[in-house]
């Protein structure tokens, strides 16, 4: 069945195809992890026909969907009060508007990254978010508590695949024992500002809404030890460069993954499908 698009505007896109949307402290902490979700679906997807065996292209994208639906639910939560809903602050916020781990955005398989990459940024990402998620159910937002409680179980899941994905590069040949080591190299400053916390993050633990990020950095580190242990990866010290995605100032790379998320609706601001 052919679906015929709307007719091209003959003018460029307006300014107002983007939307104006100034978050409270509350909706900010919450778009660090909705954006964080979002971004990190993206790359996953990128895999998506190229990963190393068939079972792993279809794993990666249920795993990019599993984050995209966890992004939705916080989304369509943070923009109800205002009057948005998840495709519209999806696709038409600008880059500074966004407030995702920077680890997320970082070069993916185009660009010319490594499998150990994809694999270790979702080790890292991923217990992050199971530790996040997990806090999330005494949320004094019943709302959030609701959504992750659903979001912990597929985290836990994405946890357990990503590790065993880490243990077998690392205990595997000298080669992909090497790349797992690069790899850890290109990641490990960008883990830093997963911890962090600043008044954003104060908020929402003086309000119950959440926890400080650097109060899930204990459980974070007892978790993913052994994995290290088993994979032979070393537990490097804590980087000096300070990543600032979180707080809106991104790498050069959000920007291509925004320009490509959001091109159908940007080329056609309200189109119906």
């Amino acid at each position: 069945m052919n679906i015929a698009a709307p007719a091209r505007p003959a003018t460029a896109v307006p300014d107002t195809a983007s939307i104006a949307f100034e978050p409270t402290t509350s909706q900010a902490w919450l778009l660090r992890v909705a954006d964080t979700c979002l971004v990190h679906a993206q790359r996953l997807a990128e895999w998506s026909g190229h990963a190393p065996i068939l079972e792993e292209d279809i794993a990666l994208t249920n795993l990019a969907l599993d984050l995209l639906g966890q992004a939705r639910a916080l989304l369509t939560h943070v923009g109800a009060e205002d009057g948005f809903d998840e495709d519209q602050l999806a696709f038409l916020r600008a880059e500074p508007a966004f407030r995702n781990l920077t680890m997320v955005e970082l070069p993916g398989r185009r660009a010319g990254r490594d499998f150990a990459d994809a694999v270790l940024r979702n080790l890292l990402v991923s217990e992050w978010l199971l530790q996040m998620w997990t806090a999330l159910q005494a949320s004094s937002d019943a709302g959030v508590a609701g959504i992750a409680g659903k979001a912990v179980k597929e985290a836990g899941y994405h946890v357990v695949h990503a590790a065993d994905w880490v243990v077998r590069l690392g205990d595997g040949t000298d080669e992909s024992a090497q790349r797992l080591h690069a790899a850890l190299d290109r990641l490990w400053p960008y883990v830093a500002e997963m911890f962090e916390h600043d008044e954003v993050d104060d908020e929402a633990a003086r309000t119950g809404l959440g926890p400080r990020r650097d109060q899930l950095a204990a459980g974070w580190r007892v978790r993913l030890e052994p994995v290290f242990a088993q994979a032979g990866l070393p537990w490097p010290a804590t980087s000096a460069f300070r990543s600032t995605g979180t707080r809106g100032v991104h790498s050069e790379h959000l920007g291509y993954i925004l320009a490509e998320m959001q091109a159908l609706q940007r080329s056609y601001p309200g189109g119906r499908w």
